[in-house]
């Protein structure tokens, strides 16, 4: 075999294993991103859910304004960012999270509220949609962690920093107590 022969079958090996490698990223890329729209979703889902629970808390602990505002400001500002994942967006939903935990908190206070059928409904809705959003949320950072991996990965570096692959950000959530409310 002559020495072209041998130089354009290491180029084209060169080439399978770039393309390959590419693909990986790709279908990494785009399993992040896959995860994130489940978060997305149950965040809508969240968001949907708080209008009616603050009137539903309204209508019995009027003296928690100040809560209430908290948590329809921070809705507000939750649903402002645009699609994808983004630390902002993390931190907004993160504030929001922690806001409808002390809302839900205050049927302790108030229990005519306990004994509401349409605030236990919605308190159910909100804490089934905070365990699916915690399971989206893990197999979000899952995919991160492997796509984080991949470009961080030699020779993936280098096909990564040659075609602009960036790594995405993990969805952290505070620490905190389960969220458990009293039916």
């Amino acid at each position: 075999m002559s020495f072209a022969a041998w130089l354009l079958l290491a180029g084209a090996a060169l080439f399978a294993a770039g393309a390959w490698i590419y693909n990986r990223l790709v279908a990494d890329r785009n399993l992040a991103r896959e995860g994130f729209a489940d978060i997305d979703v149950q965040l809508k889902r969240r968001a949907d859910l708080v209008p009616q629970l603050v009137e539903a808390v309204r209508a019995y602990a009027g003296y928690e304004k100040a809560t209430l505002v908290a948590v329809t400001e921070l809705r507000a500002s939750a649903l402002g960012f645009g699609p994808g994942p983004g630390q902002a967006r993390f931190g907004a939903e993160r504030e929001l999270g922690a806001k409808l935990k002390r809302l839900l908190l205050l049927q302790e206070n108030y229990p005519q509220l306990k004994a509401d059928a349409n605030f236990r409904d919605l308190a159910a809705k909100l804490v089934d949609t905070e365990d699916q959003l915690q399971h989206a949320r893990r197999f979000y950072n899952g995919a991160v962690n492997q796509y984080r991996n991949r470009l961080e990965s030699f020779p993936q570096v280098i096909v990564a920093r040659a075609f602009g692959f960036a790594p995405l950000p993990f969805f952290e959530t505070e620490e905190r107590d389960a969220l458990k409310v009293a039916l």
